[in-house]
């Protein structure tokens, strides 16, 4: 009974070394601090997406170019990743509790300075330090909201934290549209404020510490990670403005990732000293398994996520409120299929649910594959219906089964892990998807405009069109109108074709995942005690 005593310690009190009571028997009020790291999370989550419908606004009021601005989200993607990695480190020397309290009020200052930014140069460095802070949010919350909960209610843990993770790319848009056009785009900032504050205020009154681990800090191999994110994500985001390796800075910042990447993991893998993140952490079948779904996740969620905003608007002439509620609908599945998932999970073989999630989101592109100009809502609201339910599937079963066999004081560094993979294939999907439509739509059009003569067009003959002046080149620019929205369609449609073979053909993952035994967790308790 005296481990009952442990909630009426103060919260901020540092545990002492030997207390080794588990955090979800100290906690008071789950529902609460529940309420307030979904809070924390979908905050940040929020925030990668909801800043892109207000940039052309940023852009006339900070004077800045087309090519300049796109660093207001450069500067963040690439902060997050670079800071992401040490989460774990962090909260083992400083405490976790003061990590997460520090990160929640760091992006509440700096997402006032983004409102209040008065130029470029501002926007970027103030962006970049929101950032950092956002890369600590995410596997934190994640990892707290597994340590309140006793192991036999994780699923259902995941489930709620997993709703937030999944529907706040979806609602990013559209919140911030609306804000953008109903008051001002520097409210895409400061909205964060009001949640900020009374998430801070309770978290500081509801979660408990845990205790701090002496932890040598690997500066090589957090160096060699860092310059090798940094260069990937630099590649990444500028590799189609830059027309890719037709330039040198491409090359640069390729060779930088490779050479660096590789140096960490030999570093990784071979070095006697303590290192950034455990080996037997990355022995873990099931986690390391996950990662790799995790990019497939960033693939075809964020992946389509981008690719839909603009076609629907430019090619179907939708309008930003429409379009945004149409995307909407894919957050509805995702509720569904988590709630089921949840229910399902200790019932149903995890690895059938991950399984079935994948099937039924590559169903989803297959009807987006199917796509044509001539169509109405309705197969934009079935086909992101179905992708949602897919996804739902997936998140619960993974994020569970990649926990279950690991000791707790993994969660943290495994979770940074987890976030950054999915920021990562998020990043790359973007990036290949958008690469490969605008190569597409060149080959379409050239390959639609030879189809173009006189046997082919009843109303002119293209080779005569100049005979009409005026009028006969109108008409020309109609022909060519059409057949760019022709080509873009079919350059659309071939990338859902893409993620859907990248989906099937991360199903046979599956079976590299293992069940967690009934008695991983108490294993695992002991592996901490040691």
């Amino acid at each position: 009974m005296a481990s009952r005593s442990l909630p009426r310690r103060p919260a901020a009190a540092a545990l002492p070394a030997g207390d080794e009571v588990p955090l979800h028997e100290r906690v008071r009020f789950r529902g609460l601090l529940t309420v307030a790291v979904m809070g924390a999370s979908i905050m940040q989550i929020l925030d990668t997406t909801i800043a892109n419908v207000a940039i052309p606004h940023m852009q006339s009021a900070l004077g800045a170019t087309g090519e300049t601005v796109t660093w207001v989200l450069t500067s963040y993607i690439l902060a997050s990743a670079v800071a992401m990695p040490i989460t774990g480190w962090l909260a083992d020397r400083i405490g976790r509790r003061e990590l997460f309290l520090a990160a929640i009020a760091g992006f509440i200052v700096t997402s006032m300075a983004c409102g209040a930014a008065q130029s470029l140069e501002q926007m970027v460095v103030f962006r970049f330090l929101q950032g950092v802070s956002a890369a600590f949010i995410a596997p934190l919350s994640q990892s707290v909201m597994l340590d309140i909960n006793p192991p036999e209610r994780h699923a259902r843990a995941m489930s709620i934290w997993g709703m937030g993770i999944m529907i706040g790319p979806i609602l990013g848009p559209i919140l911030g549209g609306w804000l953008t056009e109903s008051a001002n785009w520097r409210w895409v900032f400061y909205v964060n404020l009001p949640v900020g504050l009374i998430t801070l205020a309770m978290m500081w009154a509801l979660l408990p510490a845990t205790h701090r681990r002496e932890r040598k800090f690997d500066l090589f191999g957090f160096s060699m990670l860092a310059l090798g994110l940094a260069a990937l994500q630099l590649m990444l985001d500028r590799g189609a403005h830059e027309d890719w390796f037709d330039s040198a800075e491409i090359w640069i910042e390729c060779g930088v990732a490779i050479g660096c990447l590789w140096i960490f993991g030999v570093h990784l893998f071979t070095s006697r000293r303590d290192t950034l993140f455990n080996r037997a952490m990355l022995a873990d079948r099931n986690l390391v398994t996950a990662m790799g779904f995790m990019i497939v996740i960033g693939v075809v969620m964020f992946a389509s996520m981008a690719l839909l905003p603009p076609m629907l608007q430019n090619l179907f002439g939708w309008p930003v409120i429409d379009t945004g509620l149409a995307l909407a609908v894919r957050g509805i599945g995702i509720l569904i299929s988590m709630g089921i998932a949840g229910q399902l999970m200790g019932k149903v073989d995890a690895r059938w649910l991950v399984g079935a999630g994948l099937a039924i989101a590559a169903l989803s592109l297959w009807q987006m594959s199917h796509w044509s100009l001539a169509m109405g809502m309705r197969p934009v609201i079935v086909s992101g219906l179905v992708q949602g339910l897919g996804m739902g599937l997936i998140f619960i079963p993974l994020n569970t089964m990649a926990f279950a066999t690991i000791a707790p004081h993994f969660r943290t560094d495994g979770s940074s892990l987890l976030n950054l993979f999915r920021s990562l294939g998020a990043s790359v999907g973007i990036s290949v998807v958008t690469t490969l439509l605008g190569a597409n739509i060149q080959t379409s059009h050239a390959d639609l405009a030879a189809h173009v003569t006189s046997g082919s067009t009843s109303v002119i003959d293209p080779s005569t069109a100049d005979r009409f002046g005026s009028l006969g080149d109108a008409a020309m620019m109609m022909v060519n109108a059409e057949i760019n929205r022709q080509a873009a369609m079919i350059a659309y449609i071939d990338d859902f074709w893409l993620m859907m073979w990248v989906t099937l053909a991360a199903v046979p993952l599956v079976l590299l995942l293992r069940p967690a035994r009934q008695e991983a967790p108490q294993a695992a308790t002991e592996d901490m005690g040691d």
